[in-house]
């Protein structure tokens, strides 16, 4: 994605914003305004709260840039991720923006993680990495992805105990994948 092509978009979501008449946010409002795509409220709670703001969680644990993300909204992600929103940061159930890019095959949003390096092998709480859930979800562009920005594909998750490469033996509809990860020799 080309974050330049974005910024009239983000001027504009400035320009709309009218000043804060002294509010006070809750700390899940933030994500209540991605969500509904309001960039009037967006702003004016990054103008009064900043980086707090832009990184925080909902009722439910969920960050902005994660709901942006979910939703393949290209504009709101390269918003929040030019606005200091931390790539790494996961929700409450651990589930990363790279792994719920992985999850729905966001291959754009995966590669502006990646280029802005994120942890390629963090796990979420059932300790399934991206890799593992872009070999669960079939999406072999974002294995390659993760592949070649050194995702371990025989990090085993907890719930199962099955790796990534585990996975892709297990799955017969989608031998591509398989041929991938073999291609990656197992760490010795």
């Amino acid at each position: 994605m080309n974050w330049a092509k974005l910024m009239p978009v983000t001027l504009a979501m400035v320009l709309a914003a009218q000043p804060a008449a002294s509010q006070t946010f809750g700390r899940d409002d933030f994500v209540a305004a991605v969500r509904d795509r309001d960039g009037a409220k967006a702003m004016e709670m990054l103008r009064s709260r900043g980086t707090l703001a832009v990184n925080s969680r909902d009722d439910k644990g969920m960050t902005g840039l994660i709901v942006a993300i979910a939703r393949r909204d290209d504009e709101w992600t390269a918003f929040l991720l030019n606005q200091g929103a931390d790539p790494n940061l996961a929700a409450r159930d651990g589930e990363t923006p790279l792994i719920a890019a992985a999850r729905i095959g966001y291959l754009g949003a995966a590669a502006d993680l990646i280029r802005l390096r994120v942890k390629v092998d963090t796990a979420n709480r059932m300790g399934e990495t991206a890799l593992i859930v872009a070999v669960q979800q079939r999406q072999t562009e974002i294995v390659k992805l993760l592949l070649a920005a050194g995702a371990d594909p025989d990090r085993s998750d907890s719930a199962a105990g099955y790796s990534a490469r585990d996975y892709a033996k297990r799955d017969t509809r989608s031998s591509q994948i398989l041929k991938l990860i073999e291609a990656k020799k197992p760490k010795a």
